[in-house]
């Protein structure tokens, strides 16, 4: 062994022990590894930098800036809530929720499409009054199944891609995933609708989900507009429809004149004002839904849609808004910025949002453009309740951010432009029409997964070169000699699984694709099979909370500990070990 094996060796052995040890956050301990391996000269100065500019850093930034795009369009949302419905069977439920999740993850970055599901099952736990540690666990693993189908779902898929296109001179396109991934993803999803719940441990949601599920409640007036899904209908009728969604309709004031109690036999008319209690997420939802309109944007343009946020402000004593209302402040016409709701401690009032005296508690719901709500609260003398605002989905733009992916997606499939070029120009589009808009451009892109990637690719290049991979290849394959082929590529994926447990996937991915071509030149046989199995089990990290970042989110929410995890990981993880390799040895022959 040459001394910069001895020395690679020794600092991936560092850097793994530092990882697990979680103690510091992996960028930095990536960054610091590939800063001492400069020093100690394993790595060249001019390509200390080199993982910065490597395509599967770009593309993986800018599928985190396209997701976002997705999410703030409404698509995603009103997908999910059309397949969400209350009084499901728990097994239906999780059934429905993770074929969703996988589904999403397909098409756009699976821990996106996570953040996004989850409040949707929180709340829907909340309302069949059973904790969410049953439901969110399959949901996570689901998540992560799905981001298998295709080479944007997950980060190890880009990067073996992009190390095929080094190796072999050529990627692995968009869909060349789909026939091994999506057996591994309908088989796991199986699993855990059917069977892998049952085997989480029983236990209560922990401080962290309560919060989640005490969200706080408002009341908010919303117009009926012109061809409005409700118009017709009678208030008892809507309420019983939207029983799911966390919105009752609590009154109706039509032309200036509102209804005694809840109105609940009359009927819905155009123009109508309605009085709904909701969180806020939820209004914003029931509004899209059900083509209603926020009072006030008929007059005000501000409130059309064009990033939109909203702001929850408490009111101190002593501040300008106490004693005042809504039509005093004239909010809409100094500042495009409608009182969409108020928080009063759950005590019921008469008066009309905009015409209801604020007093000290009141918890105010501000609807408007993001950049004008923090002046706004501060003219008020209120505090903001949250570090950022809930930016309101544009939905009138989902059909357009639609279409421009799928052609992007197309224009990939077909050959006309690389991957990284498409998702740009998307990104591009995004951010011309602000559904992405530029002050969030940079906060939607992972900056500690770009930092970690980037500092890992040139070690990884370095332990390639200086014949490290060589090793551990003729290792495995020394270990399994007197065995099949297809066992040792069993092994590989075993052996890449446990790495993914203890890391991140993305750095698992960059240390055994090498391992992977080693192995297949070892063997004379064709590296595409081993390649496709290193993509397969990076991923698949269902032991540990630390394995992948979907199961580190829904650690709190779920009120699970460390070792919660594995009872259902373990048998998920050898059911993909055994539906995928004879799927990949039949898509991609070993012989090539």
């Amino acid at each position: 062994m040459s001394t910069d094996q001895i020395i690679l060796f020794s600092l991936l052995g560092a850097l793994f022990g530092m990882l697990v040890w979680g103690r510091i956050r992996y960028d930095l301990v990536a960054f610091g590894g590939l800063m001492l391996a400069v020093m100690l000269g394993v790595v060249p100065a001019n390509g200390a930098f080199m993982g910065f500019s490597h395509p599967a850093t770009v593309i993986i930034a800018l599928v985190l800036v396209v997701s976002t795009g997705l999410s703030n369009s409404g698509a995603i949302e009103l997908v999910s809530r059309y397949l969400v419905r209350a009084g499901r069977s728990l097994f239906m439920h999780i059934g429905v929720m993770s074929a969703v999740a996988a589904m999403l993850s397909a098409v756009m970055n699976n821990v996106a499409a996570l953040a996004m599901m989850i409040p949707i099952d929180v709340r829907a736990a909340d309302k069949a009054k059973r904790s969410p540690s049953l439901t969110l666990m399959p949901l996570s693993f689901a998540s992560i199944l799905g981001g298998l189908i295709t080479l944007i779902g997950t980060p190890p898929n880009i990067i073996i891609a992009s190390f095929r296109e080094q190796a072999l001179g050529e990627p692995f396109g968009m869909f060349d995933f789909s026939p091994v991934g999506l057996a591994v993803a309908v088989a796991g999803v199986l699993f855990v609708a059917l069977i892998g719940w049952r085997l989480i441990p029983a236990s209560e949601a922990s401080s962290a989900s309560k919060e989640l599920l005490q969200i706080r409640e408002y009341v908010a007036e919303v117009r009926v507009a012109e061809k409005s899904r409700v118009i017709g209908k009678a208030v008892q009728e809507q309420n019983a429809l939207t029983e799911d969604s966390d919105v009752e309709i609590i009154g109706l004031s039509r032309r200036g004149k509102r209804f005694p109690g809840d109105a609940a036999q009359e009927r819905i008319a155009e123009r109508d004002i309605l009085v709904i209690r909701a969180t806020p997420d939820s209004i914003d939802a029931f509004v899209g839904e059900n083509g209603l309109e926020y009072v006030g944007s008929e007059k005000h343009e501000s409130l059309i849609g064009e990033d939109l946020s909203l702001a929850e402000v408490v009111v101190p004593r002593n501040a300008y808004a106490v004693g005042r209302n809504a039509l005093d402040l004239r909010l809409l016409q100094r500042y495009g910025v409608n009182l969409l709701g108020v928080s009063r401690q759950g005590m019921p009032f008469e008066e009309s949002v905009r015409q209801l005296v604020i007093r000290a508690g009141d918890v105010l719901l501000l609807l408007g453009p993001t950049e004008r709500l923090h002046a706004v609260s501060a003219w008020l003398g209120g505090m903001p309740l949250q570090e950022k605002d809930l930016l309101v989905a544009q939905r009138h733009k989902a059909e357009l951010t639609v279409g421009i992916f799928c052609l992007a997606i197309a224009s990939v499939v077909l050959g006309i432009v690389d991957l990284a070029v498409a998702l740009g120009i998307v990104s591009l589009f995004m951010i011309a029409f602000n559904i992405v808009p530029v002050r969030d451009l940079y906060e939607s892109i992972e900056w500690p997964v770009i930092v970690l990637l980037g500092s890992l690719i040139p070690i990884g290049a370095a332990f390639e070169s200086s014949g490290g991979s060589d090793l551990v290849a003729q290792a495995i394959v020394g270990f399994s000699e007197d065995y099949s082929p297809v066992l040792i590529l069993g092994v590989l994926m075993v052996v890449t699984m446990t790495l993914s447990d203890l890391l991140d996937n993305t750095a698992t991915a960059v240390m055994a694709a090498p391992v992977a071509v080693e192995i297949a030149n070892e063997l004379g046989l064709s590296p595409d099979p081993f390649l496709m199995a290193v993509a397969v089990s990076a991923s698949c990290a269902f032991l540990t909370p630390i394995g992948h970042k979907n199961n580190t989110l829904i650690m709190g929410p779920g009120g699970y500990r460390f070792g919660d995890y594995w009872r259902m990981g373990l048998p998920l993880e050898v059911i993909v070990i055994l539906v995928s390799v004879p799927m990949i040895v039949w898509v991609w022959p070993l012989s090539g």
